[in-house]
This record gives structure tokens, sequence and C-alpha cells, in this order.
């Protein structure tokens, strides 16, 4: 297993869970397996996130797109998701692990909702990891929803023009009150973003790994860590400025 410095753990790790269908065509298995075994995946992913230290992860569960899959797919999907929740909430809150959500959560089924906001009122106190679930989301929707958000203040007078900054803008995304990630992973080799923290992640170094999400495990995401430590991360700034060896 690839050796890491702890001390040096990215804060947010955001991961694109791709390939549970490719990963379930390749075993000669409907797709609905391959989310099965996705979500023992999400399971591995997030204990070793928390036994690390990490202190934020989101995980792009369900996108504003997925709602135009197979009607079949969809329902065993909102299925899987009910059932973890009820599943792991008693883990979560035994392990301080925090779950959040963001997207427009209004658009799952009522049942889902319920157990979701059940889940995240029963974790609200933990604070040694966030677990953040996009549902429903898209970032050209999370934008809108933003900009939306500041023209009602705007006319209210509760914000001026002048006074919108990228800094303000941040306070009305759904994602407000958490770090932007610095790594982002996405799985079975797609080089997309796929509509994902499109705001947040301008300086997020990118991950890219050919491995299917359902065989994406702990050696795998201490892989993807080790890869993001080597990095330089500069900012717009050079490696000179960043060591103080500007003259």
């Amino acid at each position: 297993m690839e050796e890491i410095d702890k001390e040096k753990l990215p804060r947010h790790i955001a991961i694109i869970m791709d390939g549970n269908g490719r990963w379930a065509k390749k075993k000669l298995l409907n797709r609905i397996s391959g989310h099965i075994k996705g979500v023992d995946a999400v399971r591995e992913i997030v204990t070793a996130c928390r036994e690390l230290g990490v202190k934020v992860l989101t995980l792009y569960a369900f996108s504003v797109e997925n709602w135009r899959r197979p009607k079949d797919e969809v329902a065993a999907l909102m299925k899987l998701l009910k059932e973890y929740l009820i599943k792991e909430s008693e883990e979560m809150a035994r392990n301080n692990i925090r779950l959040r959500a963001i997207g427009r959560v209004e658009d799952l089924p009522l049942d889902v909702q319920n157990t979701l906001q059940k889940t995240i009122k029963k974790t609200e106190q933990c604070q040694g990891m966030i677990l953040n679930l996009a549902l429903s989301y898209g970032g050209r929707s999370e934008i809108v929803h933003a900009v939306q958000g500041i023209l009602s203040d705007f006319q209210k007078g509760k914000i001026k023009a002048e006074e919108i900054t990228p800094q303000r803008f941040s306070q009305y995304l759904w994602t407000w009150g958490i770090p932007d990630p610095d790594l982002l992973i996405r799985t079975s080799g797609e080089f997309r973003i796929s509509n994902f923290l499109l705001w947040q992640i301008a300086y997020t170094e990118l991950y890219v790994t050919e491995t299917l999400w359902p065989d994406f495990n702990r050696k795998e995401l201490f892989k993807a860590i080790a890869d993001y430590q080597s990095r330089e991360r500069r900012f717009g700034l050079t490696s000179e400025q960043l060591n103080g060896r500007e003259e």
C-alpha cells in the first residue's frame, strides 16, 4: 500500500463514482448488480477516509442527468440510497460522521427525502468528518440557484452589487460552510467533470484512475492521495514564491 503523509492529507476529497455499469457488464451481470457492489465501495472509502482523518468526503451519488436513465434503474438506485441511509445511520453517529446533502433533494421520492433528513438530523452534532452526498445534483443548477438567491436578496436590499465578490457568491452555494475540494478523484478512466462542483474545483487537483468504482478500495484511495501529495499546489504563484526564494 502507498505510503502517505498524514500531516499533508487533503482536507476535502470529492469523488465521481463512475463505472458501476461497466463493472457489471464485465461480470455478465445486470447494471443493478453493479450499483449494489458500488455501495460496498462507498462503505470502504467512507471508513478509510474517517480513519485517515480526512475532514470532508463528497460523493457524486446521483446527478440531475441520472433521472433520464431507465425507470427501473432509477427506482433501484433510490431503493439502494434509502437502504444505505437506514443501515449506516448508526455507524455514522458512532464514528462521529456528519451527513450532509447537496443538490435538488426535493426531487427525491418522499420516503427517501424523509430517511435522508432523519439521518442528517441524527448526525448533525458529529464533528469527526463530513460525508457530503451530491443527490439530484448538477453544478450548473447550483450556480443558477446561487444567482437566483443573490438576485432575491438584491431586490430586498440585503446586498449591493459591489458586495458580490467570489467569497460572497460562495455563500449562496449548496456547499457553503464546506472548504473547496483539494482532490477530485474520478474512477473508470473518463476525463470529464460531468457537471460536478464546477465553481468549487477551480484549484482542485484532479486524479483519474482506470479502476471501476466497485473495485475502488482503500489501496486505490491511498494511491490517489499519494499522487496528490507528490504535486506542488501553486494557486497561480511560482514555485519560488511558494518557497520564499523569489528575489
